[in-house]
Parts: structure tokens; sequence; C-alpha cells
């Protein structure tokens, strides 16, 4: 589970995050939604230690994650809205083993997650590949890969969509149901709702820094124009 408790985060004297608390259980498929500069990806930095808390605190599992960001980085992956910030090696393959081998696994490990990583993205074929020569859909299907391979119990998603095109975008939904049915809890962060409604369990919109509402995606339909989100 990932607990966050009344948190404030400020920029340089400017609230980000104002008082937000927000539970999110295992397998859970959430939609955090809002418009640009609601706090989104501030909120969601907070959940494996990218960002602490000027007040407040975020626990995954029980432990708050100050105190053990490796175990939070572990238990929450990250994938960013652009994957060339995820990227730290040449290859492919190369950067979907790097996080595996940072946790110290044996190399049988780390190939194994590094196949079953790709062959769920479909790159398995892509292993040797450039990074920087791949397509924008292809670098987002590898970051997916990077973060999968850590096999975490949760996976937090920034606009993942921004800049695919449909079959890519396709790509990544059809891969995310997959997850869902295998009990990985799924966070996507967006102001594009398009096929995502459906799909999800909760919606949570932000607006200013606080949570604007928390309905599951019926009502939460009814309620987007009060976040500044685009009804879908």
């Amino acid at each position: 589970m990932i607990d966050v408790r009344d948190v404030v985060h400020r920029y340089s004297g400017t609230t980000a995050l104002d008082g937000v608390s927000l539970a999110i259980d295992d397998g859970e498929f959430v939609v955090l939604a809002g418009a640009n500069g609601s706090g989104k990806t501030t909120l969601v930095r907070h959940f494996n230690g990218l960002l602490s808390p000027d007040e407040g605190a975020v626990l995954v599992d029980g432990r708050p994650v100050e105190d053990d960001p490796v175990a939070a980085r572990t238990t929450v992956g990250m994938v960013f809205q652009n994957p060339r910030d995820c990227f730290v090696t040449a290859t492919v393959g190369a950067d979907v083993a790097f996080g595996p081998e940072n946790l110290g696994l044996p190399r049988e490990e780390i190939d194994s997650r590094v196949d079953e990583a790709l062959e769920a993205v479909g790159m398995a074929d892509r292993r040797d590949a450039r990074v920087d020569r791949l397509s924008g859909g292809e670098q987002s299907r590898v970051a997916i890969a990077g973060a999968l391979a850590m096999e975490p119990d949760h996976l937090v998603l920034d606009e993942p969509f921004a800049g695919l095109d449909w079959p890519a975008r396709r790509r990544v939904l059809e891969h995310l149901d997959d997850l869902s049915a295998r009990g990985t809890g799924v966070v996507v962060v967006t102001h594009d709702l398009r096929d995502l409604l459906e799909r999800a369990d909760r919606v949570v919109a932000l607006s200013g820094g606080r949570i604007a509402f928390d309905e599951p995606p019926a009502a939460a339909r009814e309620r987007l124009p009060d976040a500044d989100v685009r009804p879908c």
C-alpha cells in the first residue's frame, strides 16, 4: 500500500502540494488526473522518495519512505513523462538490466527479469538495439520494461501517452491491462483520460495542490470540469 498523509511540498516558497492525503491499495488501478501544474507529478515523486515532503509523511507497506528509499523504489516503479529521463546506458538490454543489477541480484536472475520484461512490452527482439535510435513509442516501452524488471508491486506512469501515436498508445494500454490482471497496482498520471476511465478503479483529481475529488469512474466523469480536466 502507498499511504500519503497530510503531505505539503513547496518549491522556493510556492506550495505545490497542500495537505494531500491519499491511500492506494495493492492491485488498484488509479488514474491521477488534473491540469498542468496541479501537483500530479510532485505527488507521485513522493511515492518512492524522489521528493521528500516539507510536512506530512509517505509510507509504503507501512514503512516511511525516507527510512528505506531503496525498498520504496523496489516496491514502487516509476516511468517518467520523458522516457529519456530514465535511460542510463546505451542499449536496450543493458538499460533494463540496470535496476536489477543495482539490487545485487545474481546474473541469472537479472537475465531472466530482462527477458521477461522485454517480452512483456514486445521488445524482446530489440535487446541489443541502441536506445537513442528507437522511436518515441519504443523508448516508452523500454522505460516500462526497466520498471517491470524491478518487479514492483505498483507501477506509476507519468503522462505515458505524451507524443505517442495510436498504435503505440494501444500497445501501452494493452500492457497496462495485462499488468492489472496479474495483480500489479497501476497509477497513471495524466490530463488526458481517453481510454482510461473504463480501466480505472478510482479517479483522483488534483487542483491547486489539493485533492479535488476521489471517485469511481462513473462519478468522476461528471466532476472532471471541477479539476479543469476535459471530459472524455
